[in-house]
C-alpha cells in the first residue's frame, strides 16, 4: 500500500472511523486486481509511464490480465482492462456506499 493510503488509514482508526481508511471502494479488490495494481505501481515507480511500455513490461512480468486471463499485454488490452475494473469498482461503488 502506498503512504497515502497508509496515512489514510491510520487516520481512519485514529479517528474511530474504519470506513475512511478504504472510503473509495464499494468492494474490496480481487486478488488478480491486486497483483495488476501491485506491478502496475512497480512498473510505475521504475519510472515507465507510456502504455505500450507499461504493457511489454507486464508482459515480461507474466501478469496475469484480471478480466481476460490473458498474458500478452498490448495497450489496446491495458486500456480494456483498465475501464473494465473501473466500471466495476463504479458499480459496486454505486450500489454499496464507501466503506467496503
Amino acid at each position: 500500500m502506498d503512504a497515502f493510503k497508509d496515512r489514510l488509514a491510520q487516520h481512519g482508526r485514529d479517528n474511530a472511523r474504519p470506513a475512511l481508511a478504504h472510503q473509495c471502494r464499494g468492494r474490496e479488490l480481487e486478488p488478480a486486481e491486486a497483483a495488476l495494481t501491485e506491478a502496475l505501481m512497480q512498473i510505475y515507480a521504475a519510472g515507465t509511464h507510456d502504455y505500450a511500455d507499461v504493457a511489454v513490461a507486464l508482459t515480461k512480468q507474466g501478469v496475469t490480465a484480471p478480466r481476460s486471463g490473458r498474458t500478452d499485454w498490448s495497450e489496446a488490452l491495458l486500456a480494456q482492462e483498465l475501464a473494465e475494473i473501473n466500471a466495476s469498482l463504479d458499480a459496486a461503488y454505486a450500489e454499496h456506499g464507501y466503506g467496503a
